[in-house]
C-alpha cells in the first residue's frame, strides 16, 4: 500500500533526521491502523455520522496521532470516511443510492461466480474442498438463532459470499468486490432482519449451493442473481424506513 502524504498538521518534517529510522515499519503500522478503523466502520463500533477525533483514536490504539491521519485519509479514500466542517472528519453516512448500486454490482457479480462454480461442477473442476466450504456456510448460516450477534451474523455472510466467488475459479471476482466489503458489511450491520426474514435469505443461500452441486449453470445463476436482487432491496427499504424513523 502506498504510502499517501502526511496531513497539514503533521509534523514529521520538522523532526531530526536521526529518529526516521524507527519510521521504517510506519507502513505496516498505517496499514494496522487502517484494517483496525475500517472494521470499526464496518460493524458499526464507530457510526455513521460518528466524528472523528484523531487524539482519541490514537491513545485508543496505543499509537501517535501520524499513523492514525495517514488511515484516516485512506479511508476518506475509500468513501468510508468524509469532510465534515473545518477540517474535521466523520464516518461517511450510508447511502441509500450507494446501496442501491452495489447490490446492482453484487448481483451481477454473484450471479456470475455462481455460474462459472456451476460450471467448473459440470466440468469436474470445483475440488470437493471448495464445495464443502460452501457447503459448510450455510449450515453455519442455517443454524443461527434470534440471539446470534450481529457480527457474527454478518461475518458469517460474508464467509458464504466469499466461498461463493471463490469457487468460481475466476479471483478478479473476488479482487474487485473487496474494496466495497466494508461498505456492504456495515450496510448488512445496520439493516439485517428479523431472523424469519434471514432464514428466507439462508435457503435461499442453500439453494445456490444445490444447483451448482448439480452442475446446473443457468439454475446457478438466476438464483444467485433473485437472491442478491432481493437482498439489496430489503436492504434499501429498511435503511430508507430507519432514517424516516430517526427524524
Amino acid at each position: 500500500m502506498s504510502n499517501p502524504a502526511a496531513s497539514p498538521d503533521s509534523t514529521a518534517t520538522d523532526r531530526p533526521l536521526a529518529p526516521l529510522e524507527p519510521l521504517v515499519s510506519t507502513p505496516v503500522l498505517i496499514d494496522q491502523v487502517y484494517s483496525r478503523l475500517r472494521d470499526a466502520i464496518a460493524d458499526l463500533t464507530l457510526p455513521p455520522g460518528e466524528r472523528i477525533r484523531q487524539a482519541e483514536l490514537a491513545d485508543s490504539l496505543g499509537v501517535s496521532r501520524q499513523p492514525v491521519s495517514h488511515a484516516l485519509q485512506l479511508l476518506k479514500r475509500d468513501g468510508l470516511v468524509c469532510d465534515s466542517g473545518r477540517q474535521g472528519l466523520e464516518v461517511a453516512p450510508i447511502d441509500a443510492d450507494h446501496l442501491r448500486q452495489l447490490y446492482q454490482v453484487r448481483t451481477a457479480l454473484d450471479g456470475l461466480a455462481a455460474r462459472l462454480a456451476a460450471t467448473r461442477m459440470a466440468q469436474g473442476t470445483l475440488s470437493e474442498p471448495e464445495l464443502r466450504r460452501l457447503q459448510q456456510a450455510v449450515a453455519t448460516g442455517m443454524a443461527m438463532t434470534r440471539g446470534t450477534p450481529v457480527a457474527r451474523q454478518v461475518r458469517i455472510e460474508v464467509a458464504f459470499h466469499t466461498a461463493l466467488h471463490d469457487a468460481s475459479g475466476n479471483p478478479l471476482i473476488a479482487q474487485t468486490v473487496a474494496p466495497q466489503w466494508a461498505h456492504i458489511m456495515r450496510a448488512m450491520a445496520a439493516t439485517l432482519g428479523a431472523m424469519p426474514m434471514q432464514e428466507v435469505v439462508w435457503h435461499e443461500h442453500g439453494e445456490i449451493v444445490a444447483r451448482i452441486a448439480a452442475g446446473d449453470a443457468n439454475g446457478a445463476e438466476t438464483a444467485a442473481r433473485e437472491h442478491t436482487e432481493a437482498d439489496g432491496g430489503n436492504a434499501r427499504r429498511e435503511w430508507l424506513a430507519r432514517l424516516a424513523a430517526s427524524h
